[in-house]
């Protein structure tokens, strides 16, 4: 190695220091102007209606929780994904955020302030100062981030079209990471590859499609010459990513094996689904009873559309939704996913599919036990077969229950391919938990106002078509 390195790695890790400090300037002032505008909100009208006197400290203590719940918040939903976010998106993401926090400060407030239920228009006008604060703060963040921290020099490293065209998606999408500095296949010798590396001065590289071995020894030169790796993973990663470690005869040992949830998890998580799933039943009922008569009075054919899913251990269920296609929207060989301007969904239909209305029936599956509120989508048995097909390892998603909502519908789309919600989805089971589960359902909240989550396949791209049709195959909080 150059004897220059050691002195132009510890340059690199200040700068990085440096700018990560700035970043997270950039994020602590947002929270503390929130915060102050809470504090406004909270001494000017809810202190001077508490049943006890908190002495100044327990005032502090709550504008210390809305600080923390709003960080929290901010931090699940993206909004200070600075570098990978546009400004709508994060403007978004901190409105969600300051809906979930100024929602849980008035549930504070109720239980503080005395003999009333205490009026929400003092925090309804710290939320619209909130936001506007939050629109500024993306506008300049946004500029800001990019003097802070340049986009980095990237190769693209892939081996098949395929591999390329994601490579190059992945660079477009996200100009504030990634400063496209050329291509590199990955048939060429490894000592072309290592010195296409050097020759473009890249600051990071894309790995996308590689074996494993020649992809071991880029992201070998990579860690040792100070180089950001950015890989697009296989089955085989995400399947020893949550293994076990151990030393056998002095040796590193990793122990994977199927999905082993601990009784105490799989308790707490039949637990609340059963709590979540039968109070949102109660509170859905007028939404569902209308949902109904308008399918109903649309054509008069069935409300509900049932039909066979595969869940843990390939155990088939009856899986029930509002119906939202038509009623013969299996004839004629349609595709089993849903494209972009389906004829076959009746303009009820595309109305609760907006909603999410069209799920609200699954909320039943839960509470009698074929589904959970976290895992991943049951699909119908003729999928199944089909994708096993093409993907063998497809099966490995049913080592869990299938869930009304995942990895995969709060991080991709409906139309993300077979092959990437699979990854997700085993990125769950091994990350599975408590703690998880409960990210995922605030996630989800996110998704529910996103329209693009609903995007169907276009046709011509619906690569694994031909099977019978089936009537809904689409992500809402659930696919």
């Amino acid at each position: 190695m150059n004897q220059n390195f050691p002195a132009a790695f510890r340059q690199q890790a200040r700068a990085s220091q440096r700018q990560n400090a700035e970043l997270l300037l950039l994020d602590a002032a947002l929270l503390l102007l929130d915060a102050a505008a809470f504090a406004v909100c909270w001494f000017a009208y809810y202190e001077k209606h508490l049943y006890l006197s908190f002495e100044g400290y327990g005032d502090y203590m709550v504008i210390g929780l809305f600080f923390g719940l709003n960080a929290a918040f901010s931090q699940l939903y993206g909004g200070f994904d600075l570098l990978t976010s546009r400004i709508a998106e994060l403007v978004y993401s901190h409105i969600i955020a300051l809906v979930m926090t100024h929602f849980f400060m008035y549930m504070v407030a109720w239980m503080l302030v005395r003999n009333s239920v205490p009026t929400p228009v003092p925090l309804v006008l710290c939320f619209a100062a909130c936001c506007a604060l939050s629109a500024a703060w993306a506008y300049l963040a946004v500029r800001l981030t990019g003097r802070i921290v340049p986009p980095q020099r990237t190769l693209l490293i892939y081996d098949n079209p395929e591999a390329y065209k994601n490579g190059v998606k992945i660079a477009q999408k996200y100009t504030g990471r990634f400063a496209l500095a050329g291509e590199a296949i990955a048939t060429r010798p490894l000592p072309d590859i290592l010195a296409e590396i050097e020759d473009t001065a890249a600051e990071a590289v894309l790995l996308c499609g590689l074996r494993s071995s020649l992809r071991n020894d880029i992201l070998k030169y990579c860690v040792e010459h100070d180089i950001a790796a950015y890989v697009r993973p296989n089955i085989g990663d995400l399947l020893i990513s949550n293994a076990e470690t151990f030393q056998m005869n002095n040796l590193p040992v990793f122990l994977c094996r199927r999905a082993a949830p601990s009784l105490f998890y799989l308790f707490a998580k039949r637990a609340v689904d059963l709590v979540l799933s039968g109070a949102a039943l109660v509170l859905t009922s007028p939404f569902m009873l209308a949902t109904a008569i308008a399918i109903k009075a649309y054509d008069g054919g069935p409300v509900l559309f049932t039909q066979k899913r595969m869940t843990l251990d390939r155990k088939v269920f009856l899986i029930h939704k509002f119906r939202s296609m038509k009623v013969d929207a299996d004839k004629g060989g349609h595709g089993i996913v849903t494209l972009q301007n389906d004829d076959r969904i009746t303009p009820v239909g595309r109305f609760i599919r907006a909603c999410r209305l069209d799920e609200l029936p699954q909320l039943y599956d839960i509470f009698v036990g074929n589904m959970t509120l976290v895992g991943p989508r049951p699909e119908r048995l003729e999928t199944i077969e089909l994708y096993e097909q093409e993907m063998p390892e497809f099966g490995l998603r049913l080592q869990v229950k299938a869930g009304l909502t995942g990895y995969a519908q709060v991080y991709g789309k409906a139309n993300t391919s077979p092959y990437d919600k699979l990854q997700m989805d085993l990125m769950y089971i091994a990350q599975q938990g408590v703690v998880t589960d409960l990210k995922i359902i605030f996630a989800t909240i996110k998704i529910l106002f996103m329209p693009e989550s609903t995007e169907g396949f276009a046709e011509e791209k619906d690569a694994l078509a031909g099977a019978p049709g089936q009537e809904e195959q689409k992500v809402g909080p659930a696919s």
